[in-house]
């Protein structure tokens, strides 16, 4: 009786000594856009896009290549500066047009145990864009956190009724 009792016992005491928080491995802090047509309802991208980081050392990075017919697309947000600048290539054959967004933030350390690689989650303070294709883009959520599912910007292209 007493050696189970220390065999469950130290069963118990390992199980207590594990860690119990899961560190988010897969989960990634990105933006969620929403292509809005003028009245506001949810639209679908009917040119081809592709969307380009500017890097602080002059290279550049392809977050999205050649997208078309979505509704909606997300992207990974930086956490070096407190302003991303985006490309937005717009091509439908007829023509091409690139946009020029800016998204200041407030970069936010996020801590989960001191077993959990750092992350960072955001605060969205303003955005702007140059209007070659983009008629305006505005932030529906200023949060950014693990979360896959909330949509951040509305993003209304010219000629999208």
């Amino acid at each position: 009786m007493t050696r189970r009792l220390l065999i469950v016992l130290g069963v118990v005491a390992a199980l207590v000594a594990c860690t119990s928080i899961d560190c988010p491995v897969q989960n990634t802090v990105r933006t969620l856009y929403a292509f809005r047509n003028a009245d506001g309802k949810a639209d679908t991208l009917k040119d081809t896009m592709m969307v380009v980081s500017a890097r602080i050392n002059r290279t550049d990075t392809t977050l999205l290549k050649w997208s078309t017919g979505v509704m909606q697309f997300s992207l990974p947000i930086g956490y070096a500066n407190p302003e991303d600048t985006l490309y937005f290539v717009f091509h439908n054959g007829s023509f091409r047009a690139i946009d020029t967004v800016w998204i200041k933030k407030e970069n936010i350390p996020h801590f989960e145990s001191v077993d959990c690689s750092a992350a960072f989650f955001h605060e969205l303070t303003a955005v702007r864009t140059t209007h070659n294709a983009i008629d305006s883009i505005v932030i529906k959520n200023p949060s950014v956190t693990y979360d896959p599912e909330t949509e951040h910007f509305y993003l209304y292209l010219k000629g999208h009724n």
